[in-house]
């Protein structure tokens, strides 16, 4: 999969998922435009693949803002354009039984994780649309597919950002625009470390949590960031010419394949 003469804007791009995705798409020779909110930890790692001669360039912004979001895309186009791909990574975790989840908790998991995600497809598809090219991949979550206890925000917002990206995907298909969703299991970035209360998180994980009405994992590994980024590059490459709005499931069968 080669992305020479590419250009790809990736969010969430300072750490896990994200970081890995622009990591790889700037391995194999495209120009990423790196978004997060996180400016500093942006700038370190964008600053570390400079050094090693990739074309990644740093945005901070916050996918939560709208009228961010429209100015960002629109300085990507003219600088560094035009946006071929969109991946959308950036995401948010509350947990915590619902009865006790905060109203600023849900509305802003719902911000992040799928108002962005809305807020950066259309922005994007403006400009893919008359250009009849391009391919969006939205990190989503195998939590959308099966009840999690605690997670009801989170889940609920991967949910709905899995049908808007299909129904994008649908809706943009005559213009040749490729829309699919990618969603991992339990994944070894700093969102999931947050989750484990001691050492042995990552094997607890692996064995799954009967009482908690969850299974392990079948392959008995977590995955690594570059498992996600090796489907989303799949997915935005030519080898993925006709497949469009489809949810392509990385947890190692821990969903039992639903």
């Amino acid at each position: 999969m080669a992305f020479t003469g590419k250009t790809a804007l990736v969010t969430g791009a300072a750490q896990g998922i994200g970081e890995a995705v622009v990591r790889a798409l700037a391995a194999r020779g495209a120009r990423v435009a790196a978004v997060d909110s996180n400016a500093k930890r942006l700038g370190e790692v964008v600053a570390e693949m400079q050094a090693s001669g990739q074309r990644v360039e740093p945005f901070s912004a916050d996918v939560t803002n709208s009228e961010a979001v429209d100015a960002t895309v629109d300085r990507i186009e003219r600088e560094h354009g035009p946006i071929d791909f969109l991946v959308n990574v950036a995401g948010v975790l509350h947990v915590g039984p619902i009865e006790a989840l905060r109203d600023e908790d849900w509305e802003r998991t719902f911000a992040v994780n799928a108002r962005g995600v809305f807020y950066l497809c259309r922005a994007v598809a403006r400009h893919m649309v008359p250009r009849r090219s391009g391919a969006i991949v939205t990190v989503g979550s195998n939590a959308a597919r099966t009840p999690r206890m605690h997670m009801s925000a989170y889940a609920a917002s991967k949910a709905a950002v899995a049908m808007f990206t299909q129904c994008l995907g649908l809706e943009l298909a005559k213009h040749g625009i490729r829309c699919n969703v990618v969603s991992p299991g339990s994944t070894d970035t700093p969102m999931q470390r947050s989750l484990w209360k001691d050492g042995s998180g990552a094997q607890a994980v692996i064995d799954g949590a009967p009482a908690a009405f969850k299974v392990g994992i079948p392959l008995q590994r977590i995955a690594e960031p570059a498992d996600v980024a090796d489907a989303v590059l799949f997915l935005l490459s030519d080898q993925a010419r006709h497949i469009t709005m489809h949810d392509l499931c990385i947890d190692g069968g821990a969903t039992l394949g639903v």
